[in-house]
């Protein structure tokens, strides 16, 4: 879909979006990432490439393929949607994904796994599921991240010295 009714549905207005915008712009400077929103024109459906992470994964290139997806469709605006560019994408991450992508392997499990989400109240993305129990929303700091895992061990501290 085009990238400005998009965002205007998600965030209400496109100025909303430009706040939130500025904001992980300068997040990723402090992080040597040179997001280019300005190259997105469309949100993809990302059904696909969530397949094509799910069969890096049996290949052992999850990572290397993530990491291939992020920096082609925020760093270069690639519409991670179509199969084209996701088989060049997998190919840059070492991984030859044209047969898989013709198929629908791994379409059930990838939607078991996005039924799963809807189950936990996931909306958006990133999502962090900690411990099966504590969910966090949203890019975060890292301080935000480290005090939620130092609550989950207390509290399972805590769990352990009741049950004696």
């Amino acid at each position: 879909m085009d990238r400005t009714a998009y965002l205007e549905a998600k965030f209400g207005s496109l100025d909303a979006f430009r706040r939130l915008e500025e904001q992980v712009t300068a997040a990723g400077i402090s992080e040597r990432i040179p997001f280019a929103f300005e190259k997105i024109t469309k949100t993809p459906n990302t059904f696909l490439a969530h397949r094509l992470i799910w069969f890096a994964a049996q290949q052992g290139r999850q990572d290397a393929v993530v990491d291939a997806l992020f920096r082609g469709y925020f760093e270069q605006g690639a519409d991670i949607g179509l199969p084209s560019v996701l088989t060049s994408l997998a190919e840059s991450a070492g991984l030859d994904a044209a047969r898989f992508l013709s198929t629908d392997e791994g379409a059930a499990d990838v939607k078991a796994e996005e039924a799963t989400g809807h189950r936990l109240g996931i909306r958006g993305v990133p999502y962090f599921v900690m411990n099966n129990r504590f969910g966090i929303s949203g890019a975060q700091p890292v301080e935000v991240l480290v005090g939620a895992i130092e609550k989950i061990h207390s509290q399972q501290a805590e769990d352990l010295l009741s049950r004696k």
